[in-house]
């Protein structure tokens, strides 16, 4: 199974980033996770939507060739970032790369509620007409407190979470063999 990981987060020492990295190490043997960068990603405009420049191409096309979306989004002002509502905008647009793409949520953050906020409205996106990815129900994953979880090298040392993420991982395989494949 090949799985795109969209960070909403381009900062270099992002815990969304270290937490997809996980993901990405920990699962590499039930699937393949590609972490796709935003940062070549110009900003959304309907003047060039219909003839984007290579990154835009490359980022959709490889949407589109994966079974399922992992979003890993930080939170902002109590939302979603704007480097990933723009990266839904260009996907939701002309070719609506989204459209029945399966989609899982997680998010990590230093607050005490991880990215709760950032995630129901990722949720309401994710539901919009020219997006309508379906989403594994019941399984959030916050990460509170994510300074206190990975180590100085990156890594996620909070046993529970790991644990956690192992019940994560395990349901969303079989949402996806029921359902999808």
């Amino acid at each position: 199974m090949k799985i795109v990981a969209i960070v909403g987060s381009i900062r270099k020492e992002s815990f969304n980033r270290k937490l997809a990295e996980h993901v990405k190490n920990r699962y590499q043997d039930k699937f393949e996770l590609e972490i796709l960068d935003l940062k070549p990603l110009p900003f959304y405009n309907q003047d060039l939507e219909n003839e984007p420049n290579e990154a835009v191409d490359s980022f959709k096309a490889k949407v589109k060739a994966a079974d399922a979306v992992l979003w890993l989004t930080p939170e902002y002002n109590g939302t979603v970032p704007g480097v990933l509502v723009n990266a839904i905008d260009w996907m939701s647009r002309v070719d609506k790369v989204l459209v029945g793409k399966p989609s899982w949520i997680m998010g990590a953050s230093m607050g005490q509620l991880g990215t709760v906020k950032a995630q129901l409205h990722l949720r309401d996106i994710l539901f919009a007409m020219g997006v309508s990815s379906p989403l594994l129900p019941g399984n959030e994953v916050y990460v509170g407190a994510a300074h206190e979880k990975f180590d100085a090298e990156g890594k996620l040392i909070h046993e529970p979470t790991v644990q956690f993420l192992d019940t994560v991982v395990e349901n969303f395989l079989t949402w996806m063999n029921r359902y999808y494949q």
